[in-house]
């Protein structure tokens, strides 16, 4: 999903607009997430960008993308731009943690 969202439609409370589109971001991510996952891959990971336009796009996490709106909002802004793309996830080894480290020195 790469999309620019407008928050000031004619006709419409603006407060709605936003839950609209706050809305169709998790509709968009919980219908990723039901796509079977490929052979060797653990779970859907995500690329997001977030920003007032494309070309001032930042990385994002996308656990924050909800707090990013409402702040861009809360400065009055009256659109803002979302890049979403799914991506494969792997998990990874963790090392010993330091907890268990001095407990083996003991």
């Amino acid at each position: 999903m790469k999309k620019t969202f407008q928050l000031n439609i004619e006709g419409k409370h603006p407060d709605r607009v936003l839950e609209a589109t706050k809305h169709e971001i998790r509709k968009y991510m919980q219908r990723q997430l039901r796509v079977p996952l490929p052979a060797g891959v653990d779970y859907w990971d995500w690329d997001c960008q977030f920003g007032s336009s494309a070309d001032t796009a930042v990385v994002a996490h996308y656990a924050a993308i909800t707090k990013l709106i409402d702040a861009l909002v809360a400065s009055g802004s009256t659109s803002f731009y979302i890049a979403l793309v799914a991506k494969n996830g792997v998990r990874t080894a963790r090392g010993p943690r330091a907890d268990d480290q001095d407990d083996a020195e003991d």
